[in-house]
């Protein structure tokens, strides 16, 4: 009886028995954060959904997870604009297994867009996204901010102090630059958003070439081997 009783202390205290390490621990908390500024239209909106949908159903997509010690991810996708306009369209989420991409990516093409337009505040979408990490009850090694855009930063805080102050906090800054609207938004998101070891930005030419270059980001963040756990 007392044995039983010490038991259920020590699980009621997170030392033994807990299956909390057994479902969030992670490989990676991946924060995905989608343009929806003025600059986007309706139809190119959607064209970012289908593509991280196309990308989340991807076989190559599962091997990535697959390669991980856990073998598991955790996600979370907001959309974007001015200052104070970001909103949560897919709370925090595990992904493990070939079921859990198919759910996600069906959710991901009948999605409603959520944000109607706005200025583009990527500083703001940055100190939105870490947030995010503190309403996780995930643990990973790595904590990635994934930013795509079609145009560079016009209001709302400055992207490198945003950028700054998730680099001191543990997390990495990656970017996704679709060039239709403003060619020089890759050398902006390189210079100015971008940040952390192993940090890169991918430019896609316009929204139609949004899915191939989404995929072959999210492949290399997810088997990107961690250089520290995240602060």
């Amino acid at each position: 009886m007392m044995r039983r009783l010490l038991l259920i202390v020590l699980v009621l205290l997170g030392v033994a028995g807990s299956p909390r390490a057994a479902t969030t621990d992670v490989d990676l908390q991946l924060v995905l954060a989608i343009d929806s500024s003025s600059s986007v239209s309706m139809d190119e909106y959607y064209l970012q959904l289908e593509g991280y949908a196309a990308a989340f159903r991807h076989p190559e997509l599962l091997k990535a997870i697959a390669s991980g010690p856990r073998k598991a991810i955790a996600v979370t996708l907001f959309e974007w604009s001015g200052p104070g306009r970001q909103v949560v369209n897919f709370p925090w989420r595990r992904l493990s297994e070939a079921g859990d991409l198919d759910s996600f990516a069906a959710e991901l093409a009948l999605a409603p867009r959520l944000v109607l337009g706005g200025e583009t505040a990527i500083g703001d979408a940055i100190d939105f996204a870490l947030d995010l990490f503190a309403r996780s009850e995930f643990e990973g090694s790595r904590r990635v901010i994934d930013v795509s855009g079609d145009g560079v930063s016009n209001r709302g805080r400055p992207v490198t102090a945003a950028r700054d102050d998730a680099l001191f906090q543990g997390a990495v800054i990656n970017g996704l630059a679709v060039l239709n609207e403003e060619p020089e938004v890759e050398g902006f998101y390189r210079n100015f958003v971008i940040g952390g070891p192993g940090a890169f930005v991918i430019a896609a030419r316009d929204y139609s070439d949004f899915a191939d270059a989404i995929l072959r980001k999210l492949i290399r963040e997810i088997t990107t081997i961690a250089a520290a756990p995240a602060r």
